[in-house]
């Protein structure tokens, strides 16, 4: 198309009802009738089939967003809270918890009825009780949302009574469903987790949006039903399992491929995008002996919306075993590239590029790295296949892999933003490593069978970061990046009006320019902020609303790298609304200083702490309490709990299921003597948060200044390690010359050889453990009037303090 033909259908389009931007004649890419449809509301997770988190909206703008106030708010229950609101029939709808459905009045906050989906009550294992909901569905007077336990409900969107209910589950394989559901087209599309813990075969499920009745499901793994829609998709897959996916004895070895959290629409093509997941066991050997691609893991699956026919579809990571998904936003929108106009979806998958699809066909156009990739050299332009690098395939290698990014991804289910005026798609964007080899006895799987050693959350040099990036799809650059606090970065929402709206995890929710990353205007929230907001229009009015709170990290992940905030499980969780003339207020809000129960009973005993981090980190407590017992907000964090030094309390919570309403589900399977060893864990955990916060904080600043000399190291040290399993005695023995630093430290557990330099006053060494698994023991020490201080990096397993006096002292 020509510059004149183009500028010609440009002005035509802002002629339109829809298009109230004021800035449409500068919009850098064409805009979609289907993008800016029904401007005034809000009614699906990326506000329309396009997933762009984009209003059309546009009275609040670069020039007044600084006037821009609280309008109303609404306090909620601790509970899960890091939700996309929507807004249809001038209500606000949020889910929060485990499928707490409430609606308000949109313009003044008044709340008109609540639901409860029950699922607490049901909940038959740990997994359907972790996390909650992440958004609901709106279409024609009905919200639908789909509980963690497999329950797809349509409520009146006028009473929020039940108009119909069905179950989405076939079979007791472990599944969730804690994604939002999508209205699109006359169906609610339905989709759930589990693939990280079980091999169960994979699907999408559509309901008539009416009646609730079944139109179509789509599996996303090859296996014994086939159905006569499924049967060209059946075709494509089974090819690419070449040694299929069974047991000698029948048993499902291989599968997963779950979809849980995106799908996007178009309504001209009548095709539904699925983001599919990652296989089940993440060892390719043990999940399909033959190789292959594994089709249809890691990809973006293009189906009719009226049958659940295959169309096409794109894998981002063939064969994978990474815990590679494309499960993240499908944006569509239509590029003008290379003098063309393109009708495309972009993604940007977990594995650190960002994608560029004809949605039409599938055919790839391009990508390009957005974060730091060390699985892949790049995409091959012509067959759009990953140019993996050597050894990131780990099957019968020797140690652990360093792999960016991590299973958490250069980016998440956070929702990224996409704005026609500036062409540029908002990604929020993590560098997290992992260390991932196969798997050994002992060690390393979160989950069992996985196949694979996987440490999600390590500390290497230039990760623990997380930035805002304004990517321009058309031409693969950064346009603008912003680094936020911590390391688990807000959903995004752009408007119209020029802005894009986050929230972040120090608790503060900002606006900036679009084209720019500047920021404009910020409010103190108290409390951090994960999910998307949303923006709407009432009587000419425009409001912005999001829901504090944080959570939705997974796993245990991405908390050590928020330590320096507080995401405490506690602090208010409120549904906030902004207009330009806002009047309302939120009280004034203080946390306590977090300290430790008192527990005078305590005594150390190493071996018993290691036993309840081993029951710990397999017994999906990480899941929600964290890492190390680090917490992330998604839970209470347990260091500080006093429910930890009472024995029978203790007992009532973890194994009776004493807080089951409160989201904490029982494990019965707990014999007495493993629930006092976790006990005792989360004990010595209480009693090195102290000193493990200090430590940290200080590492933030800036190191202070030392004079130590290389030879101020040299001799024998005792040194007291405060490692999670409490403080570990060992004796560090050095030897200098010149510069160069060597050495060994011995412990009870074994001893690790070290080599290293002095410079700035600070020596750095480093050497390999072999216990429980290969790994590396970092220190980086000072010496201060005599005593040795510092942090020792004990692998993946966290940075802790050290200190030391001269042996013999």
């Amino acid at each position: 198309m020509g510059r004149t033909a183009r500028s010609v259908l440009i002005t035509l389009a802002c002629l339109l009802p829809v298009l109230t931007m004021g800035a449409c004649d500068r919009a850098a890419q064409p805009v979609d009738a289907a993008l800016v449809a029904n401007p005034d509301e809000w009614p699906s997770w990326g506000r329309t089939g396009h997933e762009a988190h984009y209003s059309p909206v546009d009275e609040i703008d670069t020039n007044n967003v600084g006037e821009l106030k609280l309008a109303w708010h609404y306090d909620l229950e601790p509970g899960y809270s890091a939700s996309t609101p929507l807004m249809a029939e001038g209500k606000v709808f949020i889910t929060t918890g485990h499928s707490h459905i409430r609606a308000f009045d949109a313009a003044s906050g008044k709340e008109l009825w609540d639901y409860d989906g029950g699922t607490r009550t049901r909940a038959k294992s740990a997994l359907q009780m972790n996390w909650g909901n992440k958004g609901i569905a709106y279409d024609k007077g009905r919200v639908f949302l789909v509980t963690t336990d497999g329950y797809v409900i349509a409520l009146d969107a006028k009473t929020g009574h039940e108009i119909w209910k069905t179950y989405d589950f076939p079979d007791d394989a472990p599944r969730n469903a804690n994604g939002a559901p999508r209205a699109f087209g006359g169906k609610v599309i339905v989709g759930y987790g589990g693939a990280d813990i079980s091999p169960a075969r994979g699907f999408v499920t559509a309901y008539d949006a009416a009646t609730g009745k079944r139109a179509w499901r789509f599996y996303t793994t090859p296996g014994d039903e086939v159905t006569s829609v499924n049967q060209k998709a059946e075709e494509v897959m089974r090819k690419t399992w070449p040694s299929g996916w069974k047991n000698p004895d029948g048993s499902r070895r291989g599968g997963g491929g779950s979809a849980w959290n995106a799908f996007s629409y178009d309504p001209e093509l009548e095709l539904a995008y699925l983001g599919i997941g990652n296989g089940f066991p993440y060892n390719q050997d043990l999940r399909s002996p033959g190789g292959g691609d594994n089709l249809f893991l890691a990809s973006i699956v293009a189906v009719d919306i009226n049958t659940g026919a295959y169309k096409w579809h794109y894998q981002v990571c063939p064969a994978e075993q990474w815990d590679c998904t494309a499960t993240t936003d499908m944006t569509l929108a239509t590029l003008e590239m290379d003098g063309k106009e393109r009708k495309v979806l972009m993604q940007a998958p977990k594995n650190g590029f960002f994608y560029v699809l004809d949605r039409a066909t599938g055919e790839f156009i391009s990508a390009e790295k957005i974060a730091k990739v060390t699985w892949a050299e790049r995409i091959d332009s012509k067959t759009g296949r990953p140019i993996e690098n050597p050894g990131i395939r780990y099957q019968g290698k020797p140690g652990l892999f360093e792999m960016w990014p991590g299973p958490t991804g250069a980016h998440s289910w956070m929702p990224q933003a996409y704005s026609p005026q500036t062409g540029l798609v908002y990604v929020p964007t993590m560098e997290m490593p992992a260390l991932i080899g196969e798997g050994q006895e002992g060690g390393g799987e979160i989950a069992a069978g996985m196949g694979v050693t996987l440490i999600p959350e390590v500390e290497l040099p230039g990760g623990h970061k997380s930035y805002l990036k304004a990517w321009n799809p058309a031409t693969q650059s950064e346009a603008w990046k912003v680094e936020l606090p911590g390391t688990w970065p807000g959903g995004v929402m752009t408007t119209a009006g020029g802005l894009v709206f986050q929230g972040q995890i120090d608790g503060k929710f900002v606006a900036r320019d679009a084209k720019t990353g500047k920021k404009l205007w910020s409010f103190k929230t108290e409390s951090p902020i994960v999910g998307a907001p949303i923006s709407y229009r009432v009587n000419g009015r425009q409001y912005i609303t999001v829901i504090t709170g944080s959570g939705g990290q997974g796993a245990g992940m991405q908390t050590l790298g928020n330590q320096a905030y507080r995401t405490d499980y506690r602090l208010p969780r409120r549904v906030l609304t902004f207009a330009l003339d806002g009047t309302d207020i939120i009280p004034p809000f203080e946390m306590p200083e977090r300290a430790p129960p008192a527990d005078p009973d305590y005594q150390p005993d190493a071996a018993r702490a290691q036993a309840g981090f081993m029951l710990f980190a397999t017994r999906s407590c990480l899941v929600c309490h964290g890492w190390n017992a680090v917490g992330g907000g998604a839970a209470p964090d347990l260091r500080y709990s006093p429910t930890i030094t009472d024995a029978a309390t203790f007992r009532t919570i973890v194994k009776e299921g004493g807080l089951k309403m409160n989201g904490m589900p029982p494990f019965p399977q707990f014999t007495d003597k493993k629930l006092e060893d976790l006990r005792f864990y989360l004990r010595t955990r209480a009693q090195q948060a102290p000193a493990e916060h200090k430590a940290y904080m200080e590492r933030l600043q800036e190191a202070k200044a030392s004079n130590a000399k290389p030879q101020d190291f040299a001799g024998k040290w005792n040194i007291v390690i405060q490692s999670p399993m409490g403080p570990q005695k060992a004796v560090m023995d050095l030897k200098v010359d010149g510069n160069i630093v060597t050495g060994k430290v011995t412990a009870d557990q074994g001893s690790v050889d070290l080599a290293g330099g002095v410079a700035n006053g600070r020596a750095k060494l480093e050497g390999k453990a072999a216990t429980p698994m290969p790994i590396t023991i970092k220190y980086d020490v000072t010496v201060r009037d005599g005593k040795l201080t510092g942090e020792n990096l004990n692998g993946p397993f966290g940075t802790f303090p050290i200190s030391g006096t001269r042996h013999g002292t």
